[in-house]
């Protein structure tokens, strides 16, 4: 709901919890537009006017300009302008936290002005096809799991399926840290398990 209160603690608890915070509306000229006031709430700062959005509105909007529209040139304190752009409203960090505006076309502009920001390291991933059952395999696969912490593994029973009745997988951000666990583990499993590898 539009509640400055709740709004804040939900802020600050994401805030705490995630790497990354995107808020959606509230952010406009109306009165139920609380992101801002919300969100200095529950960190404790002030809500200053902005000198980069009051510029930007003034150009905007000149001589039709009032108190509604310059209410969206207060933040609060310590935001940071990273996206003027070309529609209302910019985008704008507090923290780890993104602040969209909550029109759905306004935010996908917004998003993908940005996104290159949210880009990681690619995860590279190899499936095994097993024909054996985890009890088989289970002491290898741990072994295996234990001297290679840079690579997640999984192991998905498959119920039904004559060719192959495990589907292991190995995934990391390292390629190289791949491929050395999987020989390690593709040497300790016996051939004739291996239905074959994605």
């Amino acid at each position: 709901p539009d509640d400055i209160e709740l709004i804040g603690i939900e802020a600050v608890g994401f805030s705490k919890r995630y790497d990354l915070v995107l808020t959606s509306g509230g952010v406009g000229p109306t009165h139920d537009d609380v992101t801002m006031a919300g969100i200095a709430k529950g960190f404790g700062v002030n809500l200053i006017r902005n000198p980069e959005l009051e510029k930007r509105f003034l150009l905007r909007y000149g001589d039709s300009i009032n108190d509604a529209i310059m209410k969206m040139a207060d933040v609060p304190e310590g935001t940071a302008v990273i996206d003027l752009g070309d529609n209302s409203f910019p985008l704008i960090t507090f923290g780890n936290i993104y602040i969209f505006p909550g029109i759905p076309e306004y935010l996908r502009k917004k998003f993908s002005a940005i996104k290159e920001r949210f880009r990681s390291a690619s995860f590279y991933l190899k499936r095994l096809f097993l024909n054996a059952n985890e009890s088989d395999i289970a002491a290898i696969l741990n072994a295996v799991v234990a001297a290679n912490l840079e690579v997640t593994f999984g192991s998905y029973p498959v119920l039904g399926n004559p060719e192959y009745q495990i589907i292991v997988t190995a995934e990391s951000r390292s390629e190289d840290a791949l491929h050395k666990a999987l020989d390690e583990l593709l040497s300790r499993l016996p051939k004739g398990i291996i239905v074959r590898i994605e």
